[in-house]
Formats: C-alpha cells, sequence, structure tokens
C-alpha cells in the first residue's frame, strides 16, 4: 500500500514537531492530535512510520473494540487444548515494536485500556500476568492517539500522561487549501510520480531523525536549565511533575533534531506548547473539595499558584460532571430531637 509521504503534508507545523520529537526520543510518552474529521490525522502518522527504519512493517492500527487481551497479549488457546501446553500469543503491542501504534479515538476507549496503552508507552516494556501466563517482552513503541474533542474529552488523569499534545487547526487558509488539492490529485493520479517527487526530501528528513536518535545520549545542558523549566511549568500552572521532565526531554529531543548537542533555552521555549498546553489549569477557579465554602483565603500563596487547584473553570465544566463542589457540610443532629419527632409520627399514625 502507497503512503503518502509526511514531507508533503501542507501545513500543521506543530503536530510534524511532536511527531519527529517522539520519534527521536520515544521515552517522552505518546503523542495526542487533537482536531476535527479530515484533517490528516491518520495520513500524519502513517507518514512519520514510513520515516523510521522499521516503522512501515511495524504501523499497527488498534481496533476501536480491541480487548486487552488482544493488545497485550494472553494464553495461546490451540497450543493449550491441543497440545497442553502453556504459550504466550503475542498481541497488537509485540506487532508494533520498534514501530508506530496508532489510535484512533482514543478518547472512546476505555480509561483502563488507554492507560495500559501509556504505561507501554512510557517504560518500553510489556508485563502480562494472566490465564497462567508470565511474559515480559520489550514493546518500543511510539503511540499516537488522535481524537475529535466534540465527540468526547479525556480525563483530565489520561491528558496529563500523553508526552506531548498538539491541535490541528479546523481549517487552513486558501492558499494552502488550493496546495492540498494540487498534491493530493497528483498523488491519486501517479502515485508512483509523486512519490518519487518526494523522494528526496523523505531520505533526507528520515537520515535526520536517524541521526538525532544517535545524537541524543550526548545532549547536555547547563546547570540552570532545570530552573528555567521549572519556572515554565510554573508559569503555566501545572499539576505533578511529569510536565517538567517531558519538557526536558522534549528540550532534548528538539536539540539532537536540529544537530545540537547542548540543549538552549530557545528549545525549550519551542517545545513548551507541546508539553504544557493540555496540562495547563485555570488559575481563576472555585476552591478545592477540602476546604469550606466560607474558608478566608490562604494568603500565603501567591494568586494564580495554589498548588492544589484542579483548573476547573466554566469552560472545563465538561470534563468533571460529578464534582461535589459547593455541597454544603453535614450537620450534625441532636439524638434526642430525632426521638421525639419520631414518637410524634407513631402517635400521629394511630
Amino acid at each position: 500500500m502507497l503512503h503518502y509521504p509526511f514531507p508533503a503534508i501542507v501545513g500543521h507545523p506543530s503536530v510534524k514537531t511532536a511527531l519527529l520529537l517522539a520519534a527521536v526520543d520515544r521515552r517522552i510518552g505518546g503523542v495526542l492530535i487533537e482536531g476535527p474529521r479530515g484533517m490528516a490525522k491518520s495520513t500524519l502518522a502513517r507518514g512519520l512510520a514510513d520515516l523510521l527504519p522499521e516503522g512501515r512493517e511495524h504501523f499497527v492500527t488498534l481496533p476501536l473494540g480491541a480487548t486487552e487481551e488482544r493488545v497485550t497479549g494472553s494464553l495461546d488457546l490451540q497450543q493449550a487444548l491441543g497440545g497442553g501446553k502453556v504459550q504466550f500469543s503475542p498481541g497488537l503491542l509485540k506487532r508494533s515494536d520498534q514501530g508506530v501504534l496508532y489510535v484512533d479515538e482514543v478518547n472512546l476507549l476505555p480509561d483502563h485500556l488507554v492507560d495500559l496503552l501509556l504505561d507501554v508507552a512510557a517504560s518500553g516494556v510489556n508485563i502480562v500476568e494472566r490465564d497462567g501466563v508470565s511474559e515480559q517482552h520489550r514493546a518500543a513503541i511510539i503511540l499516537i492517539g488522535t481524537m475529535n474533542p466534540d465527540e468526547g474529552e479525556l480525563r483530565p488523569q489520561l491528558l496529563d500522561r500523553f508526552g506531548l499534545a498538539a491541535t490541528l487547526a479546523d481549517h487552513l487558509p486558501a492558499q494552502q487549501r488550493a496546495e492540498v488539492l494540487r498534491r493530493r490529485l497528483a498523488f491519486d493520479d501517479y502515485p508512483q510520480q509523486f512519490l518519487s517527487d518526494w523522494q528526496q526530501p523523505m531520505a533526507e528528513l528520515a537520515a535526520q531523525l536517524l541521526a538525532a536518535r544517535q545524537r541524543l545520549p550526548e545532549v547536555s545542558f547547563d546547570t540552570d536549565l532545570p530552573e528555567l523549566i521549572a519556572h515554565r511549568c510554573e508559569q503555566a500552572n501545572v499539576e505533578g511533575l511529569r510536565a517538567d521532565i517531558v519538557l526536558l526531554r522534549a528540550a532534548r529531543a528538539h536539540a539532537a533534531l536540529m544537530g545540537r548537542t547542548r540543549i538552549s533555552a530557545d528549545d525549550v521555549e519551542q517545545v513548551a506548547p507541546l508539553a504544557l498546553h493540555h496540562r495547563r489549569r485555570d488559575s481563576a477557579s472555585p476552591p478545592p473539595p477540602d476546604k469550606a465554602p466560607n474558608s478566608p483565603p490562604d494568603e500565603s500563596a501567591a494568586p494564580g499558584n495554589d498548588p492544589h487547584n484542579s483548573g476547573d473553570s466554566a469552560g472545563d465544566a465538561g470534563r468533571d460532571n460529578d464534582s461535589d463542589w459547593g455541597d454544603l457540610p453535614p450537620q450534625p443532629v441532636e439524638t434526642a430531637a430525632y426521638r421525639k419527632l419520631a414518637l410524634q409520627a407513631k402517635k400521629k399514625a394511630r
């Protein structure tokens, strides 16, 4: 099957950067692409796989109705029933090792399955303990999840676990749209010629990606860079330290991709939106659940820097519909008063 070349895709620079960074350093974790239908999300994922040394053979699409056993692997029933042997049957994670595992409409998957995929994407190892099978194998995958926000949101806990996230624009300028049409028609009508025309840019980008992977262990940084990253994350009002770690790894991958062996402040600024945007919390949010509604404000905390701020605002109300914030605390009721009411009710019943 012929795939549309990655460099030939018009526009979407931030999404392309996020995908390339995840390909340089898989430990960054998965990449989440948000955007409406028909904006080349799957084309971008397949195009990235073609840049990897073994990517084309290891590009796996996760079916929406896939079970956990199908993903991780399980007991080989034929061997168990036919020969009485306990043998492991690999799943999709084994097939996508060293390649891309593509999950379309990741927001419609069960939460536990998304959590499992993100665990493997971060660790590079798949561990199976089920049905008498104890198996562990490498699963060095680049997890790419796509979603249309109109079809539902991901829980904040799962959003935070995606290393990088980028949003596709819901429309392109007229000039870019016209160029998309020209290139797509050329690919459909003369695919071999189109691929030949883009063979050199593909080869150059694949070589740049391979060189960046080899350069990555040599990339260093100044002693004050962690303070810069910490300050950037504090400004974004993110929760926890995952954002700091991802931002450092993404900046290092960006430096390696640009052919350098030292991280600069510009590397941090270039990748910060990809690592922080989906983790931001709104500073103007209601008090956390463990505070009574009428409690005085904590004057020791600066506005917008409350470490317990969950970031739920009017714009995020759809993410946590089961919040009980604002409920009044239970009030004590005297037992004697309750008994008196109960006796009166019994007398009326007689």
